[in-house]
């Protein structure tokens, strides 16, 4: 085994401490992956919160990471020493399924391979994510980082970023389409910037007025108070496509009345169940939906486009050793709109 370090879970609540992190010997298919930056998700806030010591699986959390391949396989092709990277929150499936054979490994059938908490698929063990030094990895799930993207800026496009991308990439978003984005927070201020990139005519929904400087300066057309019920009412049957980002349970009705015609509500931010009116899709022949992450085609189509239109996520960077510190506000929502760690402070 190749020893690192990192941030693991321990005690309850869940604290992140300095540990002795252990990683496989690359397998020929596999890189090794100095991290230099890791993005700070909800879904690691998540994780910390249902963390059990006594269930005995380690938790190292962090699923959205760049770096430089400092290490390859025997049978690797396409990537060298030296070569930046970005690692999402997959990193294997079957590639057998319909879904892994269509580019969609992200539904792989017999479950994608996680960053962390996932079950390695050839020796069993518990995998541990980004919020350390190094990671080793099956090469075709190290995309390659575009030149043109700032590497601490970019790690939140793994997650954050395919997320929105896929939706808005499966709906055919162009120019001519009316996007709404409902909360601005990590995912809604990058589906904000992607919808503008690819020529929609694109609003902020949000429960705040206060948004609005910053929904302009993200490029969005306007801002929409979504507790304000004549603006609502003004704005029905106003979008092709509503990416919801919002995180917290909600009512989803009000953001379904504002989607046209044949239009879909793409619900992304919540993945609790959700209760809906027939009446509110029957009336428009409206959709509903639901995306998550993306297979390898749309990360590596995602990044170029981002690189290409000069996108990234705006993100507060931190010193690893602040980490808790960043999850604590994070939690409090005390974050425009994305931490990302600096791992250089782990040997």
């Amino acid at each position: 085994m190749r020893t690192t370090s990192g941030w693991q879970a321990t005690g309850s609540p869940a604290t992140l401490r300095r540990a002795a992190l252990e990683r496989r010997e690359l397998r020929p298919d596999d890189v090794a992956v100095r991290i230099d930056y890791c993005g700070v998700c909800h879904t690691d806030l998540h994780a910390l919160r249902d963390h059990d010591d006594a269930a005995g699986r380690p938790l190292v959390p962090g699923h959205e990471f760049t770096g430089v391949v400092t290490e390859t396989g025997t049978a690797v092709t396409g990537l060298s020493r030296g070569d930046r990277v970005a690692v999402g929150n997959i990193v294997d499936a079957c590639g057998e399924c319909p879904m892994c054979l269509a580019g969609q490994e992200n539904f792989c059938h017999a479950f994608p391979t996680l960053t962390y908490g996932g079950t390695d698929r050839h020796d069993g063990s518990t995998t541990l994510g980004g919020y350390s030094r190094e990671y080793v990895v099956r090469d075709r799930f190290a995309h390659p980082l575009p030149s043109g993207l700032d590497p601490a800026a970019a790690a939140p496009l793994l997650c954050a970023g395919v997320t929105v991308w896929e939706p808005l990439h499966a709906l055919g978003v162009g120019p001519g389409s009316r996007v709404g984005v409902a909360g601005l927070g990590g995912l809604g201020h990058l589906a904000v910037k992607m919808a503008v990139a690819l020529g929609a005519t694109t609003s902020v929904i949000s429960r705040s007025p206060d948004k609005a400087d910053d929904a302009r300066r993200l490029g969005a057309h306007g801002l929409i108070v979504s507790t304000d019920p004549e603006a609502m009412a003004g704005a029905r049957d106003g979008f092709d496509v509503v990416i919801d980002t919002i995180s917290a349970p909600h009512d989803l009705g009000p953001y379904l009345r504002l989607v046209a015609l044949d239009g879909t509500l793409s619900h992304l931010g919540h993945l609790g169940p959700v209760t809906v009116e027939t009446l509110d899709l029957l009336i428009g022949r409206k959709k509903l939906s639901s995306a998550g992450s993306g297979g390898c085609p749309a990360t590596a189509a995602m990044l170029d486009f981002c690189a290409a239109n000069g996108i990234t996520a705006d993100i507060e960077l931190l010193p690893s050793e602040r980490v808790n510190e960043a999850l604590d506000r994070l939690r409090r929502g005390d974050v425009r709109y994305r931490f990302v760690l600096d791992m250089s402070d782990l040997r």
